[in-house]
């Protein structure tokens, strides 16, 4: 008995990305309702029929969509990348990646002009603080949002380019954000020398970095687990493409954003103390905010300002928790169709049954084309194809060339140090996900197969979600301290706190989706059994299979998630000294913090290596697992 369905959406790591519902390639017992339609027969009648179809399917696909971490089961599966040559490109550019943004830092930028500006912990400062940092997450949320649309909907639509797409994320958010920091504040320093526009640039930039790469993946699963017949319906009626992305694909993709967008804020809150409080060597680049303000308070172990600075961050969460609720709750209303004679069929041309006016009036007017431009050859598309794609594996090849001799020039201890770094933070990325697994499953089931209680407690969870646990690291530590137990526990329990509601939203939304008809057919079948025998049973013959898609996804989410929270949990400023325990995150950090950047490539090299070879052999074939065997 299996049950359940999803795929995968990762925020910080994504091994199994579907193809677009476009391919070429047809399953066999696809129905394709082109064959079942005539243009000349297709009436209002059957255009009414169409759009009562497109009206239920959409409701499906907004209830699979309305929780968190978009789950709509997609048309299909595929590894990312073209088998080995795929991986070998994907290694190549992760380096390259990596070494351009190394080598940036310490050769172009490095002598960029910046005054340092000091950072109060007095009280009185907080509401002006409060306003910076929210204005710079207001403004990181909005970019990332234009880019996550107009980037997934491009994946989405056009088959091409899916893949290098794809490719660039699965770069890009495999790299720890520590790593961008050098590279993104020297060089917009460099633009904007002696002033303060170049750092705050960095900060939005760097919270976009945080933010982007999970929405990107959400709204790109959620058009990609929109049914095929509803697309057939779009087709059959003719619709412009602006008038499908308001009709179908908005309207599918919107839930799922909206929830992935409270996951990226939560994870824009957990890095922003980084961001705003980040030092190169001996020069400071704190901008004034929340962020800042609970850094200075650490180092000072103030304690009051900490938990004032920590009252200021909860208040802000709570109204974005109620803000995000609200929207939630819209976009579930915009979401629902409105009545047949007004779904698609509004939207058919003007000569299939006359549409209601008002409906098509309502749609946002298409961009206007701008007549009909010069028209070049075919074979100049071709040629400049091939070009781009030379340019881009040219200049890969030449900068992982160009970094594969850097690491090579590092002396053999450091390797050394860095590798067993690499060991103790996967023994600490593993143990966070034990601890997690340990009670997110049995109480995200509780939750999600009790309406009542879900209503009650997922507000809350969001809320708790959505507070940065590094707010809280200084507590933990003094805590700690008393009690036993150095950083190495400590940066466990911080690793734990940042992830671990990933996979607690996801089993939420598996139990959730687990058909009630099939726990009645449990309850037939188990009627014979004892107590604990038939409830053992119904965990492994229904629950389990029934949430596998939902838990891989929160699993590969919080393991991504941990790896970068190890760069912020195992070097911490505290107390004015600094605590770090071993480990590949302290490694990284010291090395950003003392401007050693041949350990800071080597670091951020071999921790995105990790990342993408666990995803590799380990995530993503439970993933397809997940895809391929345990959904409806």
């Amino acid at each position: 008995m299996v049950a359940g369905g999803g795929n995968n959406d990762a925020d910080v790591a994504a091994p199994v990305v579907p193809p677009p519902l476009h391919d070429e390639e047809e399953d066999d017992d696809v129905f394709v309702m082109e064959e079942s339609f005539d243009d000349e027969d297709f009436d209002s009648d059957d255009e009414g029929a169409a759009a009562s179809q497109v009206q239920g399917g959409l409701t499906s696909v907004a209830a699979t969509t309305s929780v968190p971490l978009s789950t709509a089961s997609s048309s299909g599966s595929g590894k990312f990348g073209v088998g080995r040559v795929g991986d070998v490109l994907l290694a190549a550019t992760l380096l390259a990646v990596s070494y351009g943004l190394v080598w940036t830092s310490a050769h172009v930028f490095s002598t960029s002009p910046y005054a340092a500006l000091t950072i109060s912990t007095s009280l009185s400062v907080l509401p002006w603080y409060a306003a910076q940092s929210l204005t710079r997450m207001v403004v990181g949320y909005v970019v990332s949002l234009l880019f996550s649309v107009g980037y997934a909907y491009t994946a989405y639509r056009v088959p091409l380019a899916a893949q290098a797409l794809m490719l660039v994320i699965d770069v890009l958010q495999s790299i720890p954000l520590l790593s961008f920091l050098p590279a993104v504040v020297l060089g917009l320093i460099a633009l904007f020398p002696g002033t303060r526009i170049g750092v705050e640039l960095a900060a939005v930039l760097l919270l976009f970095t945080s933010m982007a790469w999970n929405m990107v993946l959400g709204f790109y699963q959620s058009l990609c687990g929109i049914p095929r017949d509803l697309v057939d319906v779009a087709t059959v009626l003719k619709m412009s493409s602006w008038k499908r992305f308001w009709v179908l694909e908005a309207p599918a993709g919107v839930i799922g954003l909206v929830w992935n967008s409270i996951m990226s804020v939560a994870g824009g809150w957990f890095f922003l103390i980084s961001i705003e409080s980040f030092t190169l060597g001996n020069r400071d680049f704190r901008l004034p905010g929340l962020g800042s303000f609970l850094a200075v308070a650490a180092e000072a172990g103030d304690y009051g300002a900490i938990g004032a600075g920590l009252a200021v961050v909860i208040a802000l969460v709570v109204a974005a928790a109620a803000a995000a609720a609200a929207a939630v709750t819209s976009s579930a209303a915009a979401a629902a169709p409105p009545p047949p004679a007004t779904a698609l069929a509004s939207a058919a041309p003007s000569g299939g049954g006359g549409a209601p006016a008002a409906a098509a009036a309502a749609m946002p007017p298409p961009p206007s084309s701008g007549g009909g431009g010069l028209r070049l050859p075919p074979v100049v598309g071709t040629v400049a194809n091939w070009l781009v794609r030379a340019g881009f594996v040219a200049t890969v090849a030449a900068a992982s060339v160009a970094g594969a001799v850097s690491l090579a020039a590092l002396p053999l201890a450091t390797w050394g140090t860095l590798l067993v770094g690499a060991v103790l933070t996967f023994a600490r990325v593993l143990a966070a996900l034990a601890l997690s697994l340990a009670w997110t499953v049995p109480v995200g089931v509780a939750i999600g197969r009790d309406p009542a209680l879900a209503a009650r407690v997922q507000p809350l969870v969001q809320i708790a979600a959505s507070v940065p646990a590094t707010a809280l690291f200084p507590f933990l530590l003094v805590g700690l301290a008393r009690v036993g137990g150095g950083l190495g526990v400590a940066s466990i329990v911080l690793m734990l706190l940042g992830t671990m509601w990933y996979v607690l939203f996801n089993v939420i939304a598996g139990a959730q989706a687990i058909p009630g008809e099939l726990f009645e057919v449990d309850a037939v079948y188990g009627k014979d059994a004892g107590g604990l025998q038939r409830r053992l049973k119904r965990w492994r013959t229904l629950i389990m299979p029934g949430i596998f898609p939902y838990l891989m996804t929160g699993v590969v989410t919080a393991v991504g998630g941990a790896w970068n929270a190890s760069i912020v949990s195992e070097y911490v400023v505290f107390r004015g000294g600094v605590m770090s325990t071993r480990g590949l995150g302290a490694s990284i950090s010291a090395a950003a913090a003392s401007g050693e950047y041949g350990v800071l490539l080597g670091g951020t090299a071999l921790m995105a290596a990790m990342v993408l070879a666990t995803n590799r052999l380990v995530w993503a074939p439970l993933i397809q697992l997940a895809n391929d065997k345990y959904k409806l």
